[in-house]
């Protein structure tokens, strides 16, 4: 049994599906690598704006607790954090305030802190503007923006600013020993792209389950789990790492951190430890959802779908705990890199924003809801470019022994995600959307094609960097991904040198 054990081992890691550690007897000594989690509570209260749409909405009921989890890695010359938000996405002011205080507080630098958000559509009140965005707007666009738009809530800001510090520096006081395992599971029953090809020519985004004019999907997905699990030295499983792509719209009901709830909450069934921190860091999912419009079946109720979403990707984390081994606590090295610049935003002619005017002054009864919201994305995005013609945007690695992490701050098209993992030079590279700032959608190159479309090509205050911008971010991922070194990957002991066959198996068939 244990030789076939080994096999299979073995074999996961020659296919790449799992990797794993280490020397099975490490020095007490040479223990030097520390990790620390922490989670704080984020949740809003009844009657708060919920995000995720172009209009206004509001939360009227509870469904579970939204949180911040952190991590503190700590290999004894450098520490790095990976904090995560049951969020819709995160501003850049608020990560530079955040960063800013833990460092003063805990000594972490601030550029080696990675913020991101989960991107949950039943999360906090926040919204895309930075302070001083629509201060010298016109009296209609700041009544758009205010009235007719997801805004951020001042006190639940700095409830968020609070509680991101108190996490990171919570984690960095509760670093303890530690032992690190790493790996992939594959999961591909709940997430779809969707965007799919029409016979238009054209791409769409949702057109339907049992559209006739569906030619097939526009783009693929990541069924990749990332998963790494962190351990004490006596084998206690301190907390979860988990990384895979689908947007967190699942909504089962009131305020919630969506899916996650549920894989947390699976995860914590598994290993039996009703208090297991779950860090979550969203995938490349700009345009992969839980929605199949090529299902031939209806979609389950909200409730249903979140436990079916969470529930399976905890459950591939967990079985992905159970085949990877615990690194010692050795030549784990933790390490960061960070790009910071400026991408332009594309910008409306000067008859879109006149005939967009007119359409918002028509009313959406008039003009039509549809075409309506989008006339009044351009107005404010036309404010937004009197004060913010460019856009800062940041893109980080952040390595944690073979694994590294590779933020950017944007809804980003899957196959860029895909792109940084295949030009990676790390066994284990995990993209992290909505990180560290918000630019919105990010489209492909060839969405924003001829062939391209669906609403995320849509100009908007939400969509609207030029169309290099992916493949901006993408390009320096890789670079700064592969201007580090990955840690060794440990492998599991060798198999013991050939002596005989089994003796009970080493027999020839009997018939009587």
């Amino acid at each position: 049994m244990m030789k076939f054990l080994l096999t299979l081992i073995a074999s996961c890691l020659v296919a790449g599906a799992n990797l794993a550690a280490s020397d099975p007897k490490p020095a007490a000594s040479a223990a030097v690598f520390k990790a620390g989690f922490a989670e704080r509570d984020i949740t809003p209260d009844i009657g708060m704006e919920a995000p995720g749409g172009y209009g206004k909405s509001y939360h009227r009921t509870f469904h579970d607790p939204c949180k911040v989890r952190a991590v503190v890695f700590d290999d004894g010359r450098k520490r790095v954090a990976l904090v995560g938000l049951d969020l819709l996405f995160v501003t850049r002011h608020l990560v530079q305030e955040a960063r800013a205080e833990i460092q003063k507080r805990c000594g972490i630098p601030a550029d080696a802190v990675l913020i991101g958000a989960s991107h949950s559509h039943s999360s906090g009140p926040i919204g895309m503007g930075e302070p001083g965005d629509f201060d010298r707007a016109s009296p209609l666009v700041q009544e758009l923006v205010q009235d007719k738009s997801i805004v951020s809530n001042p006190g639940y800001t700095q409830l968020l600013k609070k509680q991101i510090i108190e996490a990171v520096v919570q984690a960095d006081a509760a670093r303890a020993d530690a032992k690190l395992a790493v790996g992939f599971g594959h999961e591909d029953k709940v997430a779809f792209n969707r965007r799919l090809r029409m016979k238009s020519g054209l791409s769409f985004s949702h057109p339907g389950a049992g559209n006739p004019d569906i030619l097939g999907y526009a783009g693929p997905i990541d069924p990749q789990v990332g998963t790494v699990g962190v351990w004490d030295l006596k084998n206690n499983l301190l907390g979860v790492i988990v990384n895979f792509s689908c947007h967190a719209t699942t909504s089962p009901g009131g305020i919630s951190a969506n899916w996650i709830w549920s894989m947390e909450k699976t995860l914590r069934g598994a290993t039996g430890n009703a208090a297991l921190p779950v860090v979550f860091m969203q995938g490349a999912c700009g345009d992969v959802t839980q929605v199949d419009n090529l299902t031939k079946f209806q979609n389950p109720g909200a409730e249903e779908w979140c436990e079916r979403v969470g529930g399976r990707v905890g459950a591939e984390a967990f079985k992905t705990l159970l085949l990877i081994r615990q690194g010692a606590g050795r030549d784990i090295p933790v390490d960061s890199r960070q790009k910071v610049w400026k991408i332009k935003r594309r910008v409306p002619t000067p008859e879109k924003v006149k005939r967009s005017l007119e359409l918002v002054q028509q009313g959406p009864a008039k003009a039509g809801a549809t075409e309506w919201t989008f006339a009044k994305e351009i107005l404010v995005l036309d404010a937004i470019l009197q004060v913010r013609p460019e856009v800062e945007v940041e893109v980080q690695a952040v390595q944690v022994g073979p694994a590294v992490f590779v933020s950017n701050p944007a809804e980003y098209f899957v196959q860029y995600g895909l792109d940084i993992k295949q030009g990676s030079k790390f066994p284990f590279t995990f993209p992290v959307e909505l990180a560290n700032g918000i630019v919105g959608y990010v489209p492909t190159e060839e969405a924003m094609g001829p062939n391209g479309g669906g609403y995320e090509t849509r100009l908007s205050s939400y969509s609207n960097l030029e169309v290099s911008a992916g493949r901006q971010f993408a390009n320096a991922g890789i670079e700064l991904a592969n201007e580090l070194t990955p840690g060794p990957i440990p492998l599991p002991p060798p198999a013991p040198p050939f002596r005989s066959p089994w003796a009970y198996g080493n027999l020839p068939p009997e018939l009587k």
